[in-house]
Protein backbone atom coordinates (compact mmCIF):
# COMPACT_ATOMS: atom_id res chain seq x y z
CA UNK A 1 0.00 0.00 0.00
CA UNK A 2 2.58 2.57 0.71
CA UNK A 3 4.65 1.89 -2.40
CA UNK A 4 1.73 2.32 -4.69
CA UNK A 5 0.73 5.59 -2.72
CA UNK A 6 4.69 6.78 -3.32
CA UNK A 7 4.35 5.76 -6.98
CA UNK A 8 0.78 7.59 -7.24
CA UNK A 9 2.43 10.72 -6.02
CA UNK A 10 5.43 10.57 -7.98
CA UNK A 11 3.70 10.12 -11.08
CA UNK A 12 1.76 13.62 -10.57
CA UNK A 13 5.82 15.07 -9.87
CA UNK A 14 7.05 17.21 -13.07
CA UNK A 15 9.94 15.08 -13.03
CA UNK A 16 12.01 18.32 -14.38
CA UNK A 17 12.28 19.79 -11.43
CA UNK A 18 13.39 16.78 -9.30
CA UNK A 19 16.67 17.14 -10.99
CA UNK A 20 18.76 19.13 -8.01
CA UNK A 21 19.88 16.83 -5.09
CA UNK A 22 17.97 19.14 -3.01
CA UNK A 23 14.96 18.30 -5.18
CA UNK A 24 15.59 14.75 -4.49
CA UNK A 25 14.43 14.72 -1.20
CA UNK A 26 11.04 14.48 -2.05
CA UNK A 27 10.99 10.74 -2.50
CA UNK A 28 12.24 10.44 0.96
CA UNK A 29 9.32 12.76 1.89
CA UNK A 30 6.47 11.06 -0.24
CA UNK A 31 7.57 7.72 1.68
CA UNK A 32 7.12 9.71 4.65
CA UNK A 33 3.52 10.57 3.89
CA UNK A 34 3.36 6.71 2.80
CA UNK A 35 3.98 4.94 6.04
CA UNK A 36 1.89 8.00 8.20
CA UNK A 37 -1.34 7.19 6.07
CA UNK A 38 -0.75 3.11 6.56
CA UNK A 39 -0.08 3.48 10.59
CA UNK A 40 -3.74 6.24 10.82
CA UNK A 41 -5.35 3.32 8.59
CA UNK A 42 -4.49 0.40 10.50
CA UNK A 43 -4.09 1.98 13.98
CA UNK A 44 -6.92 5.48 14.41
CA UNK A 45 -9.14 4.59 16.73
CA UNK A 46 -12.03 4.95 14.81
CA UNK A 47 -12.20 3.79 10.90
CA UNK A 48 -10.88 6.71 8.46
CA UNK A 49 -11.61 6.51 4.67
CA UNK A 50 -8.92 6.63 2.39
CA UNK A 51 -10.54 9.43 0.27
CA UNK A 52 -10.86 11.50 3.46
CA UNK A 53 -7.25 11.11 4.39
CA UNK A 54 -6.06 12.36 1.76
CA UNK A 55 -8.31 15.59 0.74
CA UNK A 56 -7.59 16.50 4.56
CA UNK A 57 -3.86 15.94 2.80
CA UNK A 58 -4.06 18.36 0.60
CA UNK A 59 -6.11 20.25 2.27
CA UNK A 60 -3.30 20.94 5.33
CA UNK A 61 -0.92 21.35 2.47
CA UNK A 62 -2.87 24.22 0.72
CA UNK A 63 -3.63 25.93 3.97
CA UNK A 64 -0.20 26.07 5.67
CA UNK A 65 0.80 28.44 2.44
CA UNK A 66 -1.68 31.25 2.80
CA UNK A 67 -5.21 31.86 4.01
CA UNK A 68 -6.51 31.91 0.61
CA UNK A 69 -5.31 28.18 -1.08
CA UNK A 70 -7.83 25.63 -0.51
CA UNK A 71 -9.12 22.52 -1.63
CA UNK A 72 -12.40 22.17 -3.11
CA UNK A 73 -14.31 18.80 -2.70
CA UNK A 74 -17.05 18.69 -5.23
CA UNK A 75 -19.82 20.78 -3.15
CA UNK A 76 -17.47 23.20 -2.01
CA UNK A 77 -16.54 23.23 -6.47
CA UNK A 78 -20.45 23.40 -6.93
CA UNK A 79 -20.82 26.25 -4.49
CA UNK A 80 -18.01 28.30 -5.61
CA UNK A 81 -19.73 28.09 -9.26
CA UNK A 82 -23.09 28.85 -7.74
CA UNK A 83 -21.79 32.15 -5.80
CA UNK A 84 -20.10 33.85 -8.68
CA UNK A 85 -23.45 33.59 -10.55
CA UNK A 86 -24.65 35.50 -7.63
CA UNK A 87 -27.31 33.06 -5.74
CA UNK A 88 -25.68 30.62 -2.88
CA UNK A 89 -27.31 29.39 0.28
CA UNK A 90 -25.62 30.00 4.17
CA UNK A 91 -24.95 33.42 6.62
CA UNK A 92 -23.87 35.59 3.63
CA UNK A 93 -20.34 36.83 5.29
CA UNK A 94 -16.85 36.70 3.46
CA UNK A 95 -14.05 35.24 5.37
CA UNK A 96 -10.80 34.08 6.10
CA UNK A 97 -8.53 32.28 8.65
CA UNK A 98 -6.48 34.24 10.95
CA UNK A 99 -4.59 33.18 13.55
CA UNK A 100 -6.26 29.98 13.77
CA UNK A 101 -9.66 31.78 13.95
CA UNK A 102 -12.35 32.43 11.52
CA UNK A 103 -11.94 36.68 10.81
CA UNK A 104 -14.93 38.63 9.18
CA UNK A 105 -13.80 40.05 5.78
CA UNK A 106 -17.20 41.58 5.54
CA UNK A 107 -21.32 40.92 5.58
CA UNK A 108 -22.99 41.21 2.67
CA UNK A 109 -25.92 43.24 1.85
CA UNK A 110 -29.01 42.04 2.98
CA UNK A 111 -28.32 38.85 4.11
CA UNK A 112 -28.75 36.94 7.25
CA UNK A 113 -25.38 38.10 8.56
CA UNK A 114 -25.38 41.59 8.15
CA UNK A 115 -29.36 41.63 9.87
CA UNK A 116 -28.23 39.93 12.97
CA UNK A 117 -25.35 42.82 13.50
CA UNK A 118 -21.89 41.14 11.79
CA UNK A 119 -19.03 43.42 11.54
CA UNK A 120 -16.23 43.32 9.24
CA UNK A 121 -12.73 42.47 11.53
CA UNK A 122 -15.31 39.79 14.07
CA UNK A 123 -13.14 36.50 14.76
CA UNK A 124 -15.34 33.69 14.88
CA UNK A 125 -14.41 31.64 17.79
CA UNK A 126 -17.20 29.24 18.02
CA UNK A 127 -19.65 27.42 15.84
CA UNK A 128 -22.47 25.84 17.49
CA UNK A 129 -20.12 26.06 20.96
CA UNK A 130 -17.52 24.21 18.67
CA UNK A 131 -14.01 25.78 18.70
CA UNK A 132 -13.07 26.85 15.58
CA UNK A 133 -9.83 26.49 16.48
CA UNK A 134 -7.36 23.94 14.75
CA UNK A 135 -10.04 23.71 11.92
CA UNK A 136 -9.54 24.45 8.26
CA UNK A 137 -10.83 26.95 6.80
CA UNK A 138 -13.25 24.68 4.51
CA UNK A 139 -14.31 22.72 7.34
CA UNK A 140 -15.57 26.20 9.40
CA UNK A 141 -17.91 27.40 6.07
CA UNK A 142 -18.85 23.64 5.80
CA UNK A 143 -20.52 24.42 9.10
CA UNK A 144 -21.55 27.66 8.68
CA UNK A 145 -23.51 26.42 5.94
CA UNK A 146 -26.44 24.36 5.91
CA UNK A 147 -30.22 24.32 4.89
CA UNK A 148 -32.23 27.40 4.42
CA UNK A 149 -34.52 27.91 7.44
CA UNK A 150 -31.78 26.42 10.81
CA UNK A 151 -30.09 28.00 12.94
CA UNK A 152 -26.02 28.50 14.28
CA UNK A 153 -24.85 29.89 16.70
CA UNK A 154 -21.27 31.79 16.18
CA UNK A 155 -19.23 33.21 18.97
CA UNK A 156 -17.77 36.31 18.19
CA UNK A 157 -14.68 38.30 19.41
CA UNK A 158 -15.25 41.87 18.93
CA UNK A 159 -12.23 44.55 19.41
CA UNK A 160 -11.41 45.80 23.24
CA UNK A 161 -12.19 41.91 24.39
CA UNK A 162 -16.09 42.02 23.62
CA UNK A 163 -17.78 38.82 22.88
CA UNK A 164 -21.22 38.05 21.83
CA UNK A 165 -23.40 35.02 21.48
CA UNK A 166 -24.97 35.62 17.46
CA UNK A 167 -28.06 33.56 16.55
CA UNK A 168 -28.36 33.57 12.86
CA UNK A 169 -30.69 31.66 10.77
CA UNK A 170 -29.51 30.49 7.86
CA UNK A 171 -31.07 31.58 4.07
CA UNK A 172 -30.56 31.15 0.21
CA UNK A 173 -28.75 34.33 -0.39
CA UNK A 174 -29.80 35.57 -4.23
CA UNK A 175 -27.40 38.54 -4.08
CA UNK A 176 -28.00 42.18 -5.81
CA UNK A 177 -24.77 43.18 -6.01
CA UNK A 178 -25.20 46.48 -7.36
CA UNK A 179 -28.22 49.08 -5.72
CA UNK A 180 -28.00 52.31 -7.90
CA UNK A 181 -30.41 55.71 -6.57
CA UNK A 182 -29.64 59.67 -6.97
CA UNK A 183 -29.68 62.23 -4.15
CA UNK A 184 -29.00 66.10 -4.94
CA UNK A 185 -28.39 65.22 -8.74
CA UNK A 186 -25.43 62.70 -6.69
CA UNK A 187 -25.60 59.72 -8.69
CA UNK A 188 -24.97 56.91 -5.95
CA UNK A 189 -23.96 53.67 -6.69
CA UNK A 190 -23.95 50.90 -4.01
CA UNK A 191 -21.34 47.40 -5.19
CA UNK A 192 -21.67 44.73 -2.61
CA UNK A 193 -19.69 42.18 -4.57
CA UNK A 194 -18.15 41.85 -8.11
CA UNK A 195 -19.83 38.91 -9.14
CA UNK A 196 -21.15 38.44 -12.69
CA UNK A 197 -22.77 41.44 -15.09
CA UNK A 198 -22.17 44.15 -12.01
CA UNK A 199 -20.60 46.31 -14.75
CA UNK A 200 -23.66 46.28 -16.95
CA UNK A 201 -26.21 46.84 -13.94
CA UNK A 202 -23.96 50.15 -13.33
CA UNK A 203 -23.54 51.24 -16.91
CA UNK A 204 -27.92 50.50 -16.79
CA UNK A 205 -27.65 52.64 -13.61
CA UNK A 206 -25.50 55.56 -15.13
CA UNK A 207 -27.66 56.30 -18.33
CA UNK A 208 -30.98 56.01 -16.47
CA UNK A 209 -29.16 58.98 -14.01
CA UNK A 210 -28.17 61.01 -17.34
CA UNK A 211 -31.76 60.93 -18.97
CA UNK A 212 -33.65 61.58 -16.15
CA UNK A 213 -31.75 63.94 -14.16
CA UNK A 214 -28.90 66.63 -14.40
CA UNK A 215 -26.31 64.63 -12.48
CA UNK A 216 -23.17 66.51 -11.30
CA UNK A 217 -21.23 64.06 -9.50
CA UNK A 218 -21.07 60.04 -8.32
CA UNK A 219 -20.61 58.69 -5.32
CA UNK A 220 -19.00 54.51 -5.61
CA UNK A 221 -20.03 53.10 -2.66
CA UNK A 222 -17.13 49.44 -2.41
CA UNK A 223 -17.39 49.80 1.43
CA UNK A 224 -17.66 45.99 3.03
CA UNK A 225 -17.20 44.69 -0.79
CA UNK A 226 -15.22 41.36 -0.40
CA UNK A 227 -14.56 41.49 -4.00
CA UNK A 228 -15.32 38.57 -6.60
CA UNK A 229 -14.21 37.90 -10.02
CA UNK A 230 -10.85 40.20 -11.67
CA UNK A 231 -12.55 40.50 -14.93
CA UNK A 232 -15.32 42.48 -13.58
CA UNK A 233 -13.15 44.82 -11.12
CA UNK A 234 -11.37 45.66 -14.04
CA UNK A 235 -15.14 46.20 -16.19
CA UNK A 236 -16.03 48.52 -13.50
CA UNK A 237 -12.59 50.48 -13.09
CA UNK A 238 -12.82 50.66 -17.13
CA UNK A 239 -16.61 52.78 -16.65
CA UNK A 240 -14.79 55.46 -14.68
CA UNK A 241 -11.41 55.73 -16.46
CA UNK A 242 -10.74 56.85 -19.97
CA UNK A 243 -7.56 55.46 -20.74
CA UNK A 244 -4.32 54.11 -18.69
CA UNK A 245 -3.46 50.65 -17.29
CA UNK A 246 -6.17 49.28 -14.81
CA UNK A 247 -4.40 46.14 -12.72
CA UNK A 248 -1.25 44.06 -13.02
CA UNK A 249 -0.26 41.09 -11.84
CA UNK A 250 2.81 39.32 -11.03
CA UNK A 251 3.51 35.44 -10.34
CA UNK A 252 6.38 33.35 -9.28
CA UNK A 253 7.53 33.66 -12.80
CA UNK A 254 7.97 36.29 -14.97
CA UNK A 255 5.68 34.53 -17.91
CA UNK A 256 2.76 34.66 -15.40
CA UNK A 257 2.40 37.86 -15.35
CA UNK A 258 -0.31 40.14 -16.84
CA UNK A 259 -1.35 44.01 -17.43
CA UNK A 260 -5.02 45.20 -17.78
CA UNK A 261 -5.68 48.18 -19.88
CA UNK A 262 -8.88 50.51 -20.16
CA UNK A 263 -10.46 50.16 -23.66
CA UNK A 264 -13.70 52.15 -23.26
CA UNK A 265 -14.23 55.71 -22.37
CA UNK A 266 -15.13 57.54 -19.15
CA UNK A 267 -19.09 57.11 -19.71
CA UNK A 268 -19.25 59.37 -16.25
CA UNK A 269 -17.61 62.28 -18.77
CA UNK A 270 -15.46 62.60 -16.25
CA UNK A 271 -17.96 64.22 -13.74
CA UNK A 272 -16.51 64.44 -9.70
CA UNK A 273 -15.96 60.97 -8.19
CA UNK A 274 -16.09 59.86 -4.59
CA UNK A 275 -14.94 56.44 -4.16
CA UNK A 276 -16.26 54.73 -0.23
CA UNK A 277 -13.97 52.22 1.50
CA UNK A 278 -13.44 50.70 4.55
CA UNK A 279 -11.45 47.94 6.23
CA UNK A 280 -14.10 45.30 4.55
CA UNK A 281 -13.14 46.33 1.53
CA UNK A 282 -11.33 43.44 -0.12
CA UNK A 283 -9.96 42.02 -3.48
CA UNK A 284 -11.66 43.64 -6.47
CA UNK A 285 -12.81 46.30 -4.65
CA UNK A 286 -9.13 46.96 -4.01
CA UNK A 287 -8.21 47.09 -7.54
CA UNK A 288 -10.97 49.48 -9.00
CA UNK A 289 -10.23 51.94 -5.87
CA UNK A 290 -6.16 51.57 -6.58
CA UNK A 291 -6.58 52.21 -10.35
CA UNK A 292 -8.70 55.12 -9.88
CA UNK A 293 -6.93 56.92 -7.08
CA UNK A 294 -3.22 55.97 -8.82
CA UNK A 295 -5.10 57.97 -12.05
CA UNK A 296 -6.38 61.13 -10.04
CA UNK A 297 -9.78 59.84 -11.29
CA UNK A 298 -11.56 59.75 -8.21
CA UNK A 299 -11.06 60.87 -4.69
CA UNK A 300 -10.81 57.64 -2.43
CA UNK A 301 -13.14 58.76 1.29
CA UNK A 302 -13.29 56.33 4.04
CA UNK A 303 -10.95 53.70 5.88
CA UNK A 304 -8.21 51.69 5.23
CA UNK A 305 -9.18 48.59 3.31
CA UNK A 306 -8.76 45.01 4.38
CA UNK A 307 -5.04 44.09 1.97
CA UNK A 308 -6.35 41.36 -0.06
CA UNK A 309 -3.90 41.71 -2.71
CA UNK A 310 -3.58 38.14 -4.08
CA UNK A 311 -4.55 36.63 -6.99
CA UNK A 312 -6.25 32.74 -6.50
CA UNK A 313 -6.57 30.61 -9.65
CA UNK A 314 -9.29 27.28 -9.99
CA UNK A 315 -7.20 24.21 -10.93
CA UNK A 316 -9.67 21.68 -11.83
CA UNK A 317 -7.42 18.80 -10.19
CA UNK A 318 -9.37 15.17 -10.60
CA UNK A 319 -12.88 14.25 -10.45
CA UNK A 320 -15.07 17.02 -9.99
CA UNK A 321 -12.66 18.43 -8.02
CA UNK A 322 -10.24 21.48 -7.44
CA UNK A 323 -7.35 23.60 -6.25
CA UNK A 324 -7.92 27.24 -5.65
CA UNK A 325 -4.45 28.35 -5.41
CA UNK A 326 -2.97 31.33 -4.96
CA UNK A 327 -0.69 32.08 -7.97
CA UNK A 328 0.11 35.91 -8.75
CA UNK A 329 -0.12 39.07 -6.12
CA UNK A 330 -2.10 42.16 -7.93
CA UNK A 331 -0.15 45.66 -8.29
CA UNK A 332 -1.76 49.22 -8.91
CA UNK A 333 -1.32 51.60 -12.20
CA UNK A 334 2.01 53.00 -9.78
CA UNK A 335 3.41 49.86 -9.49
CA UNK A 336 1.66 49.39 -5.37
CA UNK A 337 1.38 46.20 -4.14
CA UNK A 338 -2.17 45.72 -2.36
CA UNK A 339 -1.18 42.90 -0.28
CA UNK A 340 -1.35 43.31 3.20
CA UNK A 341 -1.15 46.96 2.68
CA UNK A 342 -4.31 47.99 1.45
CA UNK A 343 -5.43 50.88 -0.01
CA UNK A 344 -5.34 54.05 1.95
CA UNK A 345 -7.78 56.74 1.81
CA UNK A 346 -7.15 60.32 0.55
CA UNK A 347 -9.94 61.56 2.94
CA UNK A 348 -9.99 59.62 6.11
CA UNK A 349 -12.90 59.63 7.47
CA UNK A 350 -14.03 57.08 10.46
CA UNK A 351 -18.38 55.82 10.30
CA UNK A 352 -19.49 57.79 13.14
CA UNK A 353 -23.19 58.08 14.59
CA UNK A 354 -24.93 61.83 15.04
CA UNK A 355 -27.34 62.03 17.34
CA UNK A 356 -29.48 64.83 18.51
CA UNK A 357 -29.51 65.59 22.04
CA UNK A 358 -33.18 65.75 23.18
CA UNK A 359 -34.05 68.85 25.73
CA UNK A 360 -34.23 66.60 28.65
CA UNK A 361 -30.26 65.98 28.34
CA UNK A 362 -29.46 69.28 27.86
CA UNK A 363 -29.07 71.37 30.99
CA UNK A 364 -30.79 74.75 30.62
CA UNK A 365 -32.63 77.50 32.21
CA UNK A 366 -35.48 79.12 30.81
CA UNK A 367 -37.56 82.37 31.57
CA UNK A 368 -40.55 80.47 32.17
CA UNK A 369 -38.29 78.18 34.65
CA UNK A 370 -37.83 81.36 36.91
CA UNK A 371 -39.45 81.79 40.12
CA UNK A 372 -41.97 84.61 40.19
CA UNK A 373 -41.43 85.53 36.56
CA UNK A 374 -44.04 87.43 35.18
CA UNK A 375 -46.99 86.05 32.79
CA UNK A 376 -47.51 86.72 29.43
CA UNK A 377 -50.68 88.36 29.01
CA UNK A 378 -51.19 87.80 25.45
CA UNK A 379 -50.92 83.60 26.47
CA UNK A 380 -54.90 82.95 26.58
CA UNK A 381 -54.66 79.34 26.66
CA UNK A 382 -51.90 77.20 28.13
CA UNK A 383 -48.94 76.01 25.66
CA UNK A 384 -49.46 73.27 23.30
CA UNK A 385 -46.88 70.34 23.50
CA UNK A 386 -44.26 69.89 21.10
CA UNK A 387 -44.97 67.45 18.68
CA UNK A 388 -43.28 63.98 19.52
CA UNK A 389 -43.62 62.54 15.55
CA UNK A 390 -40.86 61.15 14.33
CA UNK A 391 -38.73 62.89 11.58
CA UNK A 392 -36.97 60.21 9.66
CA UNK A 393 -33.23 61.40 8.84
CA UNK A 394 -31.77 60.34 6.00
CA UNK A 395 -28.06 61.63 7.05
CA UNK A 396 -27.63 58.85 9.49
CA UNK A 397 -24.50 57.00 7.40
CA UNK A 398 -21.63 59.56 7.95
CA UNK A 399 -19.43 58.52 5.59
CA UNK A 400 -21.47 58.50 2.89
CA UNK A 401 -23.11 61.81 3.83
CA UNK A 402 -19.60 62.97 4.13
CA UNK A 403 -19.27 61.82 -0.01
CA UNK A 404 -22.37 63.84 -0.89
CA UNK A 405 -20.95 67.23 0.80
CA UNK A 406 -17.90 66.65 -1.00
CA UNK A 407 -19.42 66.19 -4.60
CA UNK A 408 -21.53 69.21 -3.62
CA UNK A 409 -18.46 71.86 -3.09
CA UNK A 410 -16.72 70.42 -6.00
CA UNK A 411 -20.07 71.55 -7.91
CA UNK A 412 -20.21 74.19 -6.09
CA UNK A 413 -15.94 74.89 -7.13
CA UNK A 414 -16.51 74.04 -10.79
CA UNK A 415 -19.14 76.48 -10.79
CA UNK A 416 -17.68 79.33 -9.47
CA UNK A 417 -14.88 78.71 -11.80
CA UNK A 418 -16.86 78.41 -14.72
CA UNK A 419 -18.19 81.68 -14.09
CA UNK A 420 -14.62 83.97 -13.72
Amino acid sequence: MIKLLVYIFLLSLNFSDVNSEDDKEVYKHLNLFGEAFEKIKNNYVEEVSSKELVEAAIEGMLSSLDPHSTFLNTDELKELKVQTKGEFGGLGIEVTLENGFVKVISPIDDTPASRAGILAGDLITHLDDEPVLGMTLSEAVSLMRGKAGSKIKLTVNREENKTLQIVITRAVIELKAVKAKVQNNIGYIRVSSFNQKVDTEIIKAISKFKKDNKIIGYVLDLRNNPGGLLDQAVNVTDIFLGRGEIVSTRGRFERDGSRFNSVKKDLTDGLPLVVLINQGSASASEIVAGALQDHKRAIIMGTKSFGKGSVQTILPSGENVALKLTTAKYYTPLGRSIQKTGIDPDILVEQAELKKLSESEIPSRKEADLRGAIENDQNSTKEKEPSKKKVEDSSNDYQLSRAFDLILALDMANSNYRQQ
